[in-house]
């Protein structure tokens, strides 16, 4: 199989969870360590791309102004086809169950539709859940809920 970002993505979060990181400042040494890892160097920086427009996102975030409790989200033809029906109905879920709101649940397909695959399986989707609310002050609670999620499918897996 053929690493691609979501790999990477889940490497860094998996060794560097706890390290104290600038992306910026420790991007190079982070890179070197990927590519010496055996990730391909367009995908490293694929990814690194990635996180960043995450941070730009998240800060924009801010702004956006949260659907009404009432709303529904109606998926474009391009996001259903990335999204299936099982990913689609898990965020759903995590809305239902007031884990993500709307904003962060539009964070988390912006960042699906940056993935270069053409569809997502639902524990990838669970990582870019788990990325994104780390990456989001104010949603510990929510992190820590998804954070044992995925760790409880990846024990599951081992």
């Amino acid at each position: 199989m053929k690493p691609t970002i979501i790999n990477i993505l889940i490497f860094l979060f998996e060794h560097h969870i706890d390290d104290d990181l600038d992306l910026n400042a420790d991007r190079d040494r982070l890179k070197s360590e990927l590519i010496q890892a055996g990730f391909d160097p367009e995908k490293v920086t694929q990814a690194f791309d990635w996180l960043q427009e995450l941070a730009a996102s998240s800060e924009s975030a801010e702004i956006m102004p949260l659907a009404a409790s009432t709303s529904t989200r109606v998926y474009s033809a391009v996001e259903e086809r990335k999204l299936d029906t099982e990913c689609r109905g898990f965020l759903y879920f995590l809305e239902q169950a007031n884990v993500l709101d709307s904003t962060r649940r539009e964070l988390i397909i912006d960042r699906v539709l940056a993935l270069e695959t053409d569809d997502i399986d639902i524990e990838a989707l669970k990582w870019v859940i788990l990325i994104v609310l780390f990456n989001q002050s104010g949603y510990e609670q929510a992190f820590m809920w998804a954070e044992e999620l995925v760790m409880d499918d990846v024990a599951n897996v081992h």
